[in-house]
């Protein structure tokens, strides 16, 4: 009897510190999080939709929509946006690193003050785009300079003054 009765006290200690001990910590990091693995990305379609503040890591958005979108402070880090259509887009503080906009539609896009560093923009149309204040490589900043032209609807800001290109008279 003896036995029996410390086995069970034994037994309720062990309980008792099992659940007042914490468990095991699981983490998981931001680039194994990815909305659109859930989807096909042919489904995607944000046109219109306010994304303020969302972060996408190493997502493939070839060929989505984002027209119009309210983009203000996104991150795209490591992204491919390969012929979105990003026209009309507010991406106002947002921050595209590492980022491919190859042949995207950016005509009207709003870039202000956003940090584009290391994204390229090969045959990106950027007709009536605003970049004030917006941070671009210098390679890349040449390249968009060879077809900007416009001016912005919202702003009115000419693009080609909004890049810095050097034809443009203050």
């Amino acid at each position: 009897m003896r036995i029996s009765r410390f086995f069970a006290w034994a037994l309720s200690a062990v309980c008792a510190l099992m659940l007042l001990l914490p468990g095991p910590v699981l983490a998981s990091s931001s680039s194994s999080l990815k909305a659109s693995s859930l989807v096909d990305v042919e489904d995607l379609n944000f046109a219109g939709q306010d994304l303020q503040t969302k972060e996408f890591v190493g997502e493939k958005f070839n060929g989505v929509d984002f027209s119009g979108a309210d983009l203000r402070g996104v991150v795209f880090n490591g992204s491919s946006l390969q012929g979105a259509n990003l026209s009309g887009v507010d991406f106002t503080d947002g921050i595209a690193y590492t980022s491919s906009f190859r042949d995207a539609n950016l005509r009207g896009a709003i870039f202000n003050s956003a940090l584009l560093l290391q994204s390229y923009f090969p045959n990106a149309d950027v007709t009536d785009a605003d970049f004030s204040f917006a941070v671009v490589d210098k390679v890349q900043l040449s390249n968009l300079c060879e077809s900007a032209s416009g001016t912005n609807p919202v702003t009115g800001v000419d693009t080609r003054y909004s890049l810095g290109c050097p034809d443009v008279v203050e």
